[in-house]
């Protein structure tokens, strides 16, 4: 075994394209967690979205046409939340579970009614998201290695990241939100809608979420197998606690996953067994909770130390 045949320059682009999905997941849940919402759906949210995506994808012979219905079936589906949690108060960690159980079940049986199968689908019929190369750098070894072949959902993920961090830390409404989610009191008596902002929340990571789901079945494959997010959701929501809910630093959460599954692949080539390559993003997820989880145990702590000092010298 060679250690530049596995940290090759290859290995940046598998990285990058394992996380995307990831991200895209992360992303869904870190803007309800803006407004102090966990959204433990997003797997379901995902999964609903994915075979969305193929079924329309399949049947209109149009990859947007995929997108768009797998970002309108993440809508409905945050819908159905955003009621339950806002509406009739249910709690949302029980919302989410029911509608990632929902998901699982609702796609496996319209696999088995709609196409008449089960387990996967994968047809030519199916159109794919396009890759992109870039004819400039066609000639330039590593640039070509990193950034030739990203489907164009790769590349607006990037894009995503920079409008939501625009939008929540220089906007109006980002204000807003991160008000209704850390000072919901405050911001109610400073005249803003805390039921309209929480809805906003959940219903735009709805169609995140959908846009999760249509990459993973058109992007980064070309079919819908049940329960193909494999708890990508999951790892999406655990890489937001380690970014605090900001979209870049989430994103480079995601891309810790995106680094253990593909080095994972590779070593796998050498003999590593399949078992162990299965178990490591469960275990990158359980140390990515740990390090935000105690991180965020050391700024409360400092910051508890800080005001204490304060009181001391009042006094």
């Amino acid at each position: 075994m060679k250690l530049e045949q596995i940290f090759s320059v290859s290995l940046i682009y598998a990285s990058i394209r394992s996380a995307t999905p990831i991200i895209y997941a992360a992303l869904c849940a870190a803007i309800t967690q803006q407004a102090d919402i966990l959204n433990i759906g997003t797997e379901g949210i995902m999964l609903t979205g994915a075979f969305a995506a193929v079924a329309v994808s399949y049947f209109s012979g149009s990859w947007l046409m995929g997108i768009l219905a797998a970002m309108m079936a993440g809508f409905v589906i945050s819908g159905i939340m955003a009621v339950g949690h806002i509406k009739y108060k249910a709690d949302i960690c029980a919302i989410g579970m029911g509608i990632n159980l929902f998901a699982l079940a609702i796609t496996k049986f319209m696999l088995n009614v709609i196409f008449d199968t089960s387990g996967t689908f994968t047809d030519p019929d199916v159109k794919a998201i396009p890759r992109v190369d870039i004819p400039f750098i066609k000639n330039i070894p590593i640039l070509k290695d990193i950034f030739n072949g990203w489907a164009v959902t790769e590349w607006f993920m990037i894009v995503l990241i920079l409008i939501l961090t625009f939008l929540l830390y220089r906007t109006r409404w980002g204000l807003r939100l991160r008000a209704v989610g850390q000072f919901p009191m405050a911001a109610q008596t400073a005249g803003i809608n805390v039921i309209s902002m929480k809805y906003q929340a959940i219903l735009i990571s709805g169609l995140v979420g959908g846009l999760a789901g249509a990459h993973l079945s058109l992007g980064y494959s070309t079919m819908f197998t049940e329960n193909m997010t494999s708890n990508r959701g999951f790892m999406g929501v655990a890489a937001m606690y380690f970014g605090h809910a900001n979209p870049a630093l989430t994103a480079v959460g995601c891309l810790v996953f995106g680094v253990a599954d593909s080095v994972g692949a590779r070593l796998q080539a050498y003999g590593l067994p399949s078992q162990f390559v299965l178990l490591m993003p469960y275990v990158v997820t359980i140390v990515v909770l740990s390090i935000s989880m105690i991180s965020k145990k050391v700024a409360t702590d400092r910051k508890k130390s800080s005001l204490n000092v304060v009181k001391q010298e009042a006094v």
